[in-house]
């Protein structure tokens, strides 16, 4: 209570008392009754000192209250009363009377009041009297708004203190009486009628109507989604005013005001650059999926603004719609902010299978203009060693689209083969991603190779080295039906792979790697999803030791068959090393189990190679584990341990694979 207020209304407060104190003690026989106080004179009101203190009145028998006491809640003063004020202990609390109220799920309601809750945030830490005193009094005001925010204008709420056994924590009730709730008379969005046709589609945006519960959360949305309709239906300058709702306490009736002007609908004019430019409004136009002409669609706008912070080389975009000097057409004004544009990235790691491997790369994302990124790399590992540069120019003449272009010198040391390697190709491809994942992806290029080559003749251990000449035309498409693009639990994924190739060693001969994809997933619980892949393979046209060692199919990995080492499955020479097959069949099955933000994954693969054209599903090597996700806002960190199940000489009994995503 104010000071001031409270000097206002004690003296009169107290007079009334005087008469009940007075009686009281009479009738109960005291032998000292207390005597009848004298009158009390009321000064001219001209003249009283709201800043004066009151004089004491003699002879009331009571204590003068103690005005910098906060206020309380009848019965909550007596009950703090019983508690050593300067004690500190835990509490808990509670919250009675918000069940089963009309259009208020009481969880959600709880989990909003927790996220303001005083007593929320201390509870489980030690407070005096004082201290929870004044949490719950804030939190009455906090829950009554939130009661008001649901449609209960008359709420009230009360809190409670209450002492429990010696050494207890202290209880506090927060009890709820809502009254009813208040329902819309009246909706009016006046000026919609001016959107002619799209009237009807704005106002089905706007899904308030009479005898709805008055909830201030559902209005909120209400507005944000006839806002979002109005630009998607084409009026890029529509102004909406300021909510007015008029609360009727007598009837327990609003009404709401809210008037629209949507101004005209508009269609898409030209792109125009403001400031310096970073692309040209060509290139601005490749990447927009709207074009001069197309009606206006707010959606588009917001879809141009991500596709160029997707570019790698925007901080920060401000498009803003302008009036062209054309009736009913608006131009889109471009404003871009740089960002770094090179960059320096280095990786170490180590493969069971594989080694230690090193790579060190340096980027320029907008070397050949525009977005034409170069990459230098070059790798140093105990199994690879190899230099190249690299072309990627995005958004090259239409949107996701990609053109590449790379030469690469390695030199690979496999246990299957030892390879020294120059190719050069270029390719042109339809990319998806985490931000825009595409049903439909394709890939088209050429390729040429030189290859000096060291393995051996057939399954001996008799060396030989080769250098072949390889002209190669990869194409690849695929359909992505899953829901996630690192994170799949529902959908399914099919691809396909087709590499003629013509080689020249000791002579020219063709052949064509095939290669099929699919996997599936299946959500079974909220938590658990089960999924599953399978792999075919296939060269036609020439036998196995006429193609090079680098160009065969291996298995093994955590790419391919867990539990393996890389390349490790397969046919295999006296020597006990690998040789590559013609053909490949591979499977997996895993149940992904989720829990928060980890996961466990038990795991089964299978996979052979086979000398054959066709692939077969004979002689399969089996290997089997469990995995650990890490989930993030990215994509889940995967790390699968796996053992072969049908091991042979030479097999390690565990494998380890660490990877971003999941293994298919």
């Amino acid at each position: 209570m104010h000071p001031a207020f409270a000097r206002r209304i004690l003296p009169a407060a107290l007079v009334l008392s005087c008469v009940p104190v007075a009686a009281a003690a009479q009738e109960a026989g005291a032998s000292d009754p207390v005597a009848a106080p004298p009158p009390v004179v009321m000064p001219d009101s001209a003249a009283l000192d709201p800043a004066s203190p009151l004089e004491p009145l003699p002879g009331l028998g009571v204590d003068w209250p103690d005005l910098a006491a906060p206020d309380a809640a009848p019965g909550q003063a007596a009950a703090a009363a019983a508690l050593d004020p300067d004690a500190t202990q835990r509490y808990r609390f509670a919250i009675e009377g918000i069940d089963g109220l009309d259009g208020v799920d009481p969880v959600a309601l709880r989990q909003r009041f927790d996220q303001v809750s005083s007593l929320a945030a201390g509870e489980g830490k030690s407070a005096n009297v004082a201290q929870v005193d004044r949490r719950a009094r804030e939190d009455e005001e906090a829950l009554r708004d939130l009661l008001r925010a649901y449609g209960y204008y008359d709420a009230v709420v009360t809190a409670r203190v209450e002492a429990q056994a010696a050494g207890g924590a202290i209880r506090v009730t927060l009890a709820a009486e809502p009254g009813p709730v208040y329902r819309f008379a009246t909706v009016d969005l006046g000026g919609l009628a001016a959107a002619g046709d799209k009237a009807a589609a704005l106002r089905r945006a706007y899904p308030i109507a009479p005898g709805d519960i008055v909830n201030a959360d559902k209005v909120t949305a209400a507005e944000a989604g006839l806002r979002t309709s109005l630009g998607r239906e084409g009026f890029a300058f529509a102004k909406i005013a300021e909510t007015k709702l008029v609360i009727d306490h007598e009837t327990r009736q609003a009404s709401l005001v809210l008037m629209v002007q949507p101004e005209g609908a508009q269609r898409f004019g030209a792109i125009a650059v403001r400031g310096k430019p970073l692309f040209t409004p060509k290139h601005l136009g490749e990447i927009a999926r709207f074009a001069p002409g197309d009606p206006y669609d707010a959606a588009r706008i917001e879809d141009f603004r991500r596709a160029l912070i997707q570019t790698g080389l925007v901080s920060a975009v401000v498009l803003t719609p302008v009036p062209s000097a054309t009736p009913g057409v608006v131009d889109i004004a471009v404003q871009l902010e740089r960002a770094p544009r090179r960059t320096v990235a280095g990786e170490l790691g180590y493969g069971t299978g594989e080694g230690i491997r090193t790579e060190l790369s340096w980027q320029h994302r907008n070397l050949i203009k525009p977005e034409g990124a170069v990459t230098f790399r070059g790798v140093a590992g105990t199994q690879e060693q190899s230099l190249g540069a690299a072309l990627r120019r995005s958004n090259y003449g239409a949107r996701d689209r990609v053109l590449t272009a790379q030469a690469v010198a390695s030199h690979t040391n496999r246990n299957a083969y030892d390879a020294k390697t120059f190719t050069v190709g270029a390719g042109i491809e339809r990319q998806t991603n985490i931000i825009w994942q595409k049903k439909w992806v394709w890939s088209l290029g050429g390729e040429l190779t030189a290859s000096d080559e060291r393995d051996v003749v057939g399954l001996t251990a008799i060396p030989r080295r080769r250098t072949f000449f390889i002209a190669a035309v990869p194409t690849s498409l695929a359909y992505d039906g899953s829901d996630d693009l690192l994170n799949p639990s529902r959908g399914y994924r099919l691809s396909g792979r087709l590499s003629p190739e013509a080689s020249l060693q000791n002579g020219a001969f063709g052949y064509a790697r095939a290669q099929i994809d699919g996997s599936a997933y299946l959500p079974v619980t909220g938590f658990t999803s089960l999924a599953g892949r399978i792999r075919l393979g296939t060269i036609m046209g020439a036998s196995r030791d006429r193609i090079a060692p680098s160009r065969r199919f291996y298995s093994g990995g955590g790419g391919s068959v867990r539990g393996y080492g890389y390349q490790a499955i397969g046919p295999r020479d006296a020597n006990n090393d690998p040789v590559g097959g013609r053909s490949l069949t591979e499977f997996a099955i895993e149940a992904r189990v989720r829990f928060g933000d980890f996961g466990v994954v038990p795991f089964l693969d299978g996979g052979n190679l086979y000398t054959q054209a066709l692939p077969r599903f004979t002689g399969l090597r089996y290997g089997a584990g469990i995995g650990a996700r890490y989930y993030t806002s990215f994509g889940p960190i995967r790390v699968d341990v796996g053992t072969p199940l049908n091991r042979r000489p030479g097999d390690s009994r565990v494998a380890v694979y660490v990877s971003l995503g999941q293994a298919f």
